[in-house]
């Protein structure tokens, strides 16, 4: 079952109750789900909510009709935006990064601007094969600047980066899965089922071990090894004394599948 939630700028938000997913849909198809200022600042706050709904497992973000996951910004209002926000646009498009559930990017089509920088800051990225990733900025005099150039450098690497944001280039799914930008590419007419199969598959799993394995991968963008490992090793000795823990065990050496409750 379906539950819509509160109505924001041209985003939806969908509850299946069932499942344990949230849907966030970029609701603007006829102009290729352009996300506003307004609709930037409202993103994090509908991550707030679903981050504290325990009846969320599992968050999903995509875009209206069938051309884009989201073109990218409205470009005239940011010459109506003080540059003093503009220098800090990058946090809230950072709300899946932070997120402590898993979040997957369903992309589609034109996947530019922000709409990419989103998606980049997703756990997963799973793309139709009519997908193109742009970062084009340059073609306005501009650099992206919700943290495009760091992630796709981190991602893709640096050499790349610049092939594909000094040249404001389209990057077509193939190559972007190549890269590693894309977790994986399928035909359109299999993208949601293979969105939801992840989704189930990621159910399956310690809700507390995801958010915990997250926050440990996470942390290898910013440390060195040393750090990472210590991060590692203390993340799996607080693991050690959960529940889940206690029943993926017993689950395992009793031939059952587990029921991870999170505790």
């Amino acid at each position: 079952m379906m539950e819509a939630v509160k109505q924001y700028d041209h985003i939806r938000v969908e509850k299946n109750q069932e499942k344990k997913t949230a849907t966030i849909v970029f609701d603007r198809p006829e102009k290729m789900n352009y996300i506003s200022m307004l609709a930037r600042s409202q993103f994090s706050e509908i991550f707030d909510e679903l981050n504290k709904d325990d009846d969320v497992r599992v968050i999903i973000i995509k875009g209206e009709g069938n051309q884009a996951f989201s073109a990218g910004g409205n470009i005239p209002e940011f010459m109506e935006v003080h540059q003093e926000e503009l220098s800090h646009l990058a946090v809230n498009v950072a709300a899946p990064e932070r997120s402590p559930k898993p979040v997957i990017a369903q992309l589609q089509g034109y996947t530019f601007g922000v709409g990419l920088e989103i998606a980049m800051a997703c756990d997963f990225r799973i793309a139709a094969d009519d997908t193109l990733l742009a970062l084009p900025e340059m073609n306005l005099g501009m650099i992206p600047g919700s943290g495009g150039t760091q992630r796709v450098a981190k991602i893709a690497g640096l050499t790349r980066a610049k092939d594909m944001i000094m040249r404001a280039r389209r990057i077509p799914a193939d190559e972007a899965y190549q890269w590693g930008l894309i977790t994986k590419v399928v035909p359109k007419a299999e993208l949601e089922n293979e969105v939801n199969a992840l989704a189930d598959e990621l159910m399956k799993f310690s809700p507390l071990a995801l958010k915990v394995c997250k926050q440990v991968l996470n942390a290898a963008y910013e440390t060195p090894l040393s750090a990472g490992l210590e991060i590692e090793g203390k993340a799996y000795g607080l693991l050690r004394t959960t529940e889940d823990f206690k029943e993926g065990v017993a689950a395992f050496v009793e031939k059952r599948k587990p029921n991870f409750t999170g505790k």
